[in-house]
């Protein structure tokens, strides 16, 4: 299989992947592999590196990719190169799992050079959302790395927060 993505430094993030070629919609462009692990483990990793993030004042990188209900895979292994790539609100690659294996494919066609994104599907959470801020710079953008399906929920909550701050003043 042709590699469709090489490594580049990136104006989202650190590092990313962009595309190679001309990539079509609906293709595999890469798995996200690593260890399969516990539900339990997941959380202690996740745990341990925030911490570590938090101590050093560095950001919590977590390549923790949901599985199904039972594992997760932990993408932090230098052999997965799909960790690198970015997340986005307006992305050009989602996810799909088939047969145990996670795969980001393309769901539009994309361009030779362009950053490979996809949205990271973290659920709104009101006690950490503030710790996933977006840098993306779509047009679309919604400050934080949550996915679009709780948008609603994030903005009506930034809502109720921007009233409750001008009652204060």
């Amino acid at each position: 299989m042709k590699k469709l993505y090489t490594i580049k430094n990136s104006k989202l993030h650190g590092k990313g992947l962009f595309a190679n070629c001309n990539i079509k919609a609906g293709e595999n462009v890469i798995e996200y592999v690593g260890e399969k692990i516990t539900k339990a483990q997941s959380d202690k990793i996740a745990e341990l590196q925030l911490k570590k993030a938090q101590k050093n004042r560095e950001e919590g990188q977590v390549y923790i990719f949901t599985l199904n209900d039972k594992y997760d895979i932990n993408g932090n292994v230098p052999y997965n190169k799909a960790r690198l790539m970015n997340h986005s609100c307006n992305p050009n690659c989602d996810t799909d799992i088939e047969d145990g294996k996670i795969w980001i494919r393309s769901f539009k066609d994309i361009k030779k050079g362009q950053e490979l994104t996809y949205d990271y599907g973290f659920s709104f959470d009101v006690d950490d959302f503030r710790d996933h801020v977006c840098k993306c710079g779509s047009k679309k953008c919604v400050g934080f790395i949550v996915t679009e399906t709780d948008w609603k929920k994030l903005r009506k909550f930034l809502l109720r927060l921007a009233k409750n701050c001008t009652k204060t003043i």
